[in-house]
Parts: structure tokens; C-alpha cells; sequence
């Protein structure tokens, strides 16, 4: 085999090249970009939508399917949930599936084929959604299904979502196409690589644009500083169920948030997000807490403060969310595993106040001490870690 010339090049990146020049202008121009931290975080944003992209279009393979996490604390998206694990594998109309896993200890594992793609025109469909309730699981965990695709099936979803970050372990999950498998891959061509950057181009475009339009047509619907009545999720699984709202507060101001503790779910969990549409750093601070993590007060509601600043006396308490210099967000409940469906009574309350009239909406809740908050910090830090890598 010859060996091409030094000087040879194929141009193939150049599609991917001219759409991080253009998802670089749509980000350094957001309409919601107030500060320097603003602009710095949509640079941070478009390092996890270019690595989305190529992941996109380089991991999957119609042919040899797997399942890709697109979606984790370097590549945020679509409020991402903290407290989930994402996965897909991508669908071809028509084809078995074997769908094999071994359970692990996690609140919930659910599974949703969508069909289409969400854009910022509209939302992707769901064509199915359940959880691993309807699956024959065995004692060792394990489980084995088979689907064949349905018409307009594009997308197999798999969220396994923690409510206790600490005890809570993953499970384990594969895809493949019985037809194909043992079969070597397609071997690389020009033409297919080609297709493969112009698919990263238009993947890289096409998500930041997503995200920039989706909060409209939900959170930034609702008046400011509320959160709904909670509701099934919009496209989402039969047994969830989500509140919504988006927040804006002044450096001396704070959000106090009540909500019952529900005991007919396995998960719930509330988060603070940025204008970009995604979680805030949910590692080094605390921008998000579940049932097993927040405190819930003798009369069964846990309380959750949204601030900038520690919220009693310039110290920090067990269920403060921390707006990490985010005067503007979105905000989201959501109940997962549900065994009843959810009303008005089980929904939100939102008091906007002043910092120093927190305490009065504060019946039960103690400070914690600097070191003492450093040490919940390090906790989420390890718990991340451990479900990244295991």
C-alpha cells in the first residue's frame, strides 16, 4: 500500500470546523448573557456540545449497536438531572433488539423510545416509556428483553436515576442487533467519514439552538419565581411527574421552597439550573438535593432555600441551593416510580423574601459550620466519582 503524501488532506472537517466558528458566535451572543461568568460558562457549555457531537457521530453505528452516555457532568444538556445516568443507542425501523442488563440498587431504571429528534421547532415523540417494573428481573438482577423497532423509532433511552448518591450502585446494560452480530464493522471510506463530520456539524448547531429555544416553551412560560402544579412530563414516562418554574433574585434575596416529602416514589429530587438550560455544578456545590439527601422537617415538607449567599447569618443549612452567581435560572421537581399520581396538595409553595426573612420561614432548620458543609461537599465530590467510574 502507498502511502499518501504528507501534504495530502482530504478536507473532511472542514463541515465540523465551520460549525464550531458558528456555535462560537450563537454562544458568545446569548440574549440572556449578563456577566463575564456568563459568557466563560456558554464557552464551558460548547466544550460539552462538540464532544456530544462527535460522540453523536462517531460512537454509534446502526449496524453494531451500543449504548453512549451523552450526557454527564462534561457534556450538560437540556436540564440534565444530577442525580441520573443517561444512556441511548440508536434505532433502525424494523429491527430486533436484545436489550440485556444486570439491575442495580438505584431509586429507578426506565427505559423510552422516542421517534424524531428534538429541535428548536418542536419536541421529539414518545413512541413507548416504562420502567424496569414490567421487566422479569432475576434474583441476581439480571434481566433480557427483545423490542423491534417501530415505525418512526429513532431513539432507545435508558435513564437510571439515585436518590441515595451514597448507598445506591449502577447496574449494567448492552444492546446488539442479533442479525449483525459477529459481523465485522463497515471498513472506513472517505465518503463515510465525510458523512460523519457533517453529521458532528450539524448535531453541534443543532443542540445549542435546541437548547436556547426549549425553556421557552415551558419553564419561561410560567410567571417568575413559581413553580407549577406538579404534572406528567411533557413527552417524559407514565410514572413521572415534574413541576417547573425559573427563578430571578437579587444578592439579598432568596427563594424558600416547600414541598412534601412523598413517600409513594422512589425518587424526588429538585435542582437549580442556568440560563443555559443545564445543571449547575452539581459536584463542588450543592445545586441539587433528593429525599434521601435533604431534611425533612416533623411536619413531613422539606424546605429548600435558593440563594447566592449562605442564607442564616451568613451560614450555610442542610437544604440551601446555592445559585452560584446566577441571578436568573430554571428550576425543576421531579417525583420518578410513582404509585399514585400527584395533586395540587403534593406540589410546591414558593415564598420570594429577603435574606434576613428566611429564618422566619425556617421553623427547624439549624446551621451547619463551614467544615461541616466542606464535608457534604466532599461527599458529593467521592459520590460522583464512584458513579462515573463504576
Amino acid at each position: 500500500m502507498t502511502a499518501p503524501e504528507p501534504s495530502a488532506a482530504y478536507g473532511l472537517t472542514e463541515p465540523l470546523q465551520n460549525a464550531i466558528a458558528e456555535a462560537e458566535e450563537l454562544i458568545a451572543n446569548a440574549p440572556f448573557i449578563r456577566t463575564e461568568q456568563d459568557r466563560l460558562e456558554g464557552y464551558e457549555y460548547l466544550s460539552g456540545r462538540i464532544r456530544m457531537a462527535m460522540q453523536t457521530a462517531f460512537d454509534y453505528d446502526l449496524e453494531q449497536p451500543l449504548f453512549v452516555n451523552p450526557t454527564h457532568q462534561f457534556s450538560k444538556q437540556g436540564l440534565d438531572n444530577p442525580d441520573a445516568i443517561y444512556l441511548n443507542a440508536y434505532l433502525r425501523e424494523g429491527v430486533e433488539y436484545v436489550i440485556r442488563g444486570r439491575r442495580g440498587t438505584s431509586a429507578d431504571l426506565s427505559f423510552q423510545v422516542m421517534g424524531g429528534a428534538y429541535t428548536a421547532d418542536a419536541a421529539a415523540t414518545s413512541l413507548m416509556a416504562f420502567d424496569d417494573r414490567k421487566l422479569q428481573v432475576e434474583d441476581d438482577g439480571s434481566f433480557e428483553f427483545t423490542y423491534t423497532a417501530e415505525p418512526g423509532a429513532k431513539t432507545l433511552i435508558v435513564r437510571e436515576v439515585f436518590n441515595d448518591w451514597d448507598t445506591e450502585t449502577r447496574g449494567t446494560i448492552t444492546i446488539e442487533r442479533p442479525d449483525t452480530l459477529g459481523r465485522p464493522r463497515r471498513p472506513l471510506t472517505q465518503d463515510l467519514l465525510r458523512k460523519k463530520y457533517e453529521v458532528a456539524a450539524r448535531s453541534l448547531t443543532g443542540s445549542i439552538q435546541t437548547w436556547f429555544a426549549f425553556p421557552q416553551f415551558f419553564q419561561y412560560q410560567e410567571p417568575v419565581n413559581t413553580l407549577t402544579v406538579p404534572a406528567r412530563t411533557p413527552g417524559g414516562l407514565e410514572s413521572q411527574f415534574s413541576s417547573i418554574g425559573h427563578y430571578e433574585l437579587a444578592e439579598d434575596e432568596a427563594l424558600v421552597v416547600e414541598v412534601p416529602r412523598c413517600d409513594d416514589c422512589s425518587y424526588q429530587g429538585f435542582q437549580v439550573g442556568s440560563d443555559w438550560y443545564a445543571s449547575t455544578d452539581y459536584e463542588t456545590h450543592q445545586t441539587s438535593l433528593t429525599k434521601a439527601q435533604a431534611v425533612t422537617d416533623p411536619d413531613g415538607v422539606m424546605r429548600f432555600v435558593i440563594s447566592e449567599r449562605p442564607p442564616l447569618d451568613g451560614e450555610p443549612i442542610a437544604n440551601w441551593l446555592e445559585a452560584t452567581g446566577h441571578r436568573t435560572g430554571s428550576l425543576m421537581l421531579r417525583w420518578q416510580r410513582l404509585e399514585r399520581d400527584l395533586t395540587a396538595a403534593d406540589g410546591p409553595v414558593v415564598h420570594k423574601v429577603g435574606l434576613d426573612d428566611v429564618r422566619d420561614l425556617l421553623p427547624h432548620t439549624e446551621t451547619l459550620s463551614p467544615g461541616g458543609y466542606a464535608e457534604r461537599i466532599a461527599a458529593r465530590q467521592r459520590a460522583v466519582a464512584r458513579r462515573m467510574l463504576s
